[in-house]
């Protein structure tokens, strides 16, 4: 099923090892519509690209100009294609593709070309705080470069550092609080053995299969070879810049969930509520009063769950089995885990520390196999971590858990259509099983689109060009998607919650499931931060009803640690502990009057971009529904 090729919601496990130009540029936008152009109405639309390469990405990073120039030149080719014949509606295609022009720009010292791009990203970002970041760290270097006639050499960075000040310090810091923080993460641990490690592990190996790469595994080149040749010079200055930012003003922000939560106790006349965690498994033992137990399990179901492996055949078990050498591992993979949290807040823990020193001296060879590792130890986590939050504050939940296989392997098992029948069967048994088991509310934090099934082919070196995968990919997800539409539909009795995605995009246009769905008994959830304030990360679009806490929530892990995660991951299950709520003090709610109630009591923003949750509220119009209805 799409767990082989789509991914867990949660945006905390890479977040610190995102190596990106996050401080550089941020850029969705749009331009004019123009007759003579080819309107996009989903990603599908675009076009996919090829460039046959000799040898290995790694090498290709480190050529020399000229030889790295050749390659640059196709690609701003087919970049600028798109951005003239193709009429792109969707804000996130389109920061990509102008990302990429904005890179190459940089790179070849078009700094008037540069200037141009990041005055129209910033005119067209939607996020205030990411319209503010835009483009500031590239207008520091080429004012750097204005005042010295240098790209390097310590005249040169001693001006960089002064204008990138300069563009930093007026910022309103509460808007931006957030993003300077994981700015200063990735200064910290950003080094040329990551960056080569991350593409030894992302694309050498589809190149190795295949001799060639696709647009999207070639932009990502283009934005690591900026890095490598400007932005991690200046690394230092950059963090001492940042550093000195957070310390003048790491004021914590407000927490407005609070005074919004509700607390269930035994006086309430509570009905038990079924929820079932359709995720990466969940240690039950950590909720042992709070648990749903079949009193007659079928032959390829447990008393609490339903499982299916990697290749889609039943299994067993409530969580991801460890081997013995990954269970010894998995305590100090959680201190690992504290650590990017607490690198992402800028806390100086000793496990942000421990890991901050590990990054950094990491060779290239070890990165892909680290990777795998966290990927691992966080799927394993993630599950569990969801359902703290979904049964926080109410005695009256039971959790069952519809376990996933998810794929934690830098290449993932290749696709087939044979694979992806069998996954939607599967679909249609976990929603049988929750039916069959009265389950009320299902959290699903995950999903995934087309182009993760094209990457899976890629990197397995499946198909014969990008064109081809694309075709191979869209017949694959439409198998995945029915099956998964027609589960959920089955069921119109149980409320189904769903994470928005972390892509910072339109989830209906890269046609992201389940958040793309339009279902009376689905709700999808965007997530914000303490206060409110929406995460750099989360997807939105018009299934996007309400936002809830997604970043740094606090949740246990097996075996009990607790630990800080960020994605839409915890901002659904923070939606499902409302549904279960109002459930459990009205069990004859429907899906569509929980979902009601939920989004009637949501706090809209003043730019009508979030519609925070307020239990409280929702909660109090359920006492007057009930009241008008006599009860």
């Amino acid at each position: 099923m799409s767990h082989r090729y789509f991914s867990r919601a949660g945006a905390f496990v890479l977040c610190a090892l995102a190596i990106s130009c996050i401080v550089m540029v941020s850029t969705p936008g749009c331009f004019a519509q123009a007759a003579d152009k080819k309107v996009v109405k989903t990603e599908a639309d675009l076009p996919r690209f090829n460039y046959a390469l000799s040898g290995t990405a790694t090498e290709l990073l480190q050529s020399d100009d000229a030889t790295f120039g050749v390659f640059a030149a196709k690609v701003q080719a087919d970049v600028d294609s798109v951005l003239q014949n193709y009429d792109i509606e969707d804000h996130a295609a389109m920061r990509q593709l102008l990302g990429v022009r904005l890179d190459l720009q940089l790179l070849a010292g078009n700094n008037q070309g540069a200037t141009d791009t990041i005055a129209r990203l910033r005119d067209l970002e939607d996020k205030p705080d990411a319209r503010l970041m835009t483009g500031l760290q590239a207008r520091a270097m080429m004012e750097a470069q204005k005042a010295t006639g240098q790209t390097s050499g310590t005249e040169y960075e001693q001006a960089y550092q002064k204008a990138y000040a300069d563009e930093v310090e007026p910022l309103p810091w509460p808007v931006v609080a957030n993003r300077i923080k994981e700015a200063k993460s990735n200064s910290e641990i950003m080094t040329q053995g990551l960056v080569l490690g991350l593409v030894q592990a992302r694309v050498d190996p589809a190149l190795a299969k295949s001799h060639q790469l696709s647009n999207d595994l070639a932009w990502g080149l283009i934005a690591d070879r900026l890095i490598l040749k400007r932005t991690i010079p200046l690394m230092p200055a950059t963090r001492a810049v940042l550093t000195a930012e957070v310390a003048a003003n790491d004021v914590k922000k407000p927490d407005i969930w609070a005074a919004r939560d509700v607390t269930l106790t035994a006086a309430d006349k509570l009905t038990p509520v079924n929820v079932a965690i359709w995720d990466s498994g969940s240690d039950l033992s950590l909720f042992s009063d709070r648990v749903y137990t079949d009193a007659h399990p079928g032959p390829q179901t447990d008393p609490h769950d339903i499982a299916f492996d990697l290749k889609g055949f039943p299994t067993h078990g409530y969580l991801f089995p460890l081997t013995p050498d990954q269970q010894k591992e998995f305590p100090g993979m959680v201190d690992e885990l504290k650590g990017l949290s607490d690198l992402q807040l800028s806390i100086d823990s000793p496990e942000a520390s421990a890991l901050r020193k590990k990054l950094t001296a990491m060779s290239p060879a070890q990165v892909p196999g680290f990777l795998e590792q966290l990927e691992l130890f966080a799927t394993y986590s993630h599950g569990t971590h969801v359902a703290g939050i979904a049964s926080r504050g109410n005695p009256a939940v039971r959790l069952a858990v519809g376990r996933i296989t998810f794929d934690w392997h830098n290449v993932p098992l290749p696709p087939s259509e044979e694979l992806s029948r069998r996954d939607a069967a599967d679909y249609q048994a976990y929603v049988d099983w929750f039916r069959a088991n009265h389950i009320r509310v299902v959290n699903m934090s995950w999903g995934g689109g087309p182009q993760d099934y094209e990457v899976a082919l890629e990197k397995n070196g499946m198909g014969k060009d990008a064109a081809d995968r694309k075709a191979i990919a869209a017949k694959l997800f439409q198998i995945d998607r029915e099956g998964l539409y027609n589960a959920i539909k089955s069921a119109p009795e149980i409320l189904f919650i769903c994470a928005a995605g972390n892509a910072d995009s339109n989830s209906s246009f890269s046609e992201f499931i389940p958040a793309s769905f339009k279902l009376p008994n689905m709700l999808t959830v965007g997530a914000v931060d303490q206060a409110g304030d929406e995460a750099s990360f989360t997807s939105y679009g018009p299934t996007v009803l309400v936002d809830a806490n997604g970043y740094q929530v606090e949740s246990v892990v097996p075996g009990g640690a607790k630990l800080r995660m960020s994605g839409t991951s915890m901002a659904s299950p923070n939606a499902v502990n409302l549904a279960a709520k109002l459930i459990a003090l009205d069990p004859k709610l429907t899906p569509e009057q929980t979902i009601h109630l939920i989004v009637e009591g949501a706090t809209t923003s003043e730019d009508g971009r979030r519609h925070n949750i307020n239990p409280k509220q929702s909660v109090e119009l359920l006492r007057q529904m009930q009241q008008s209805a006599g009860q």
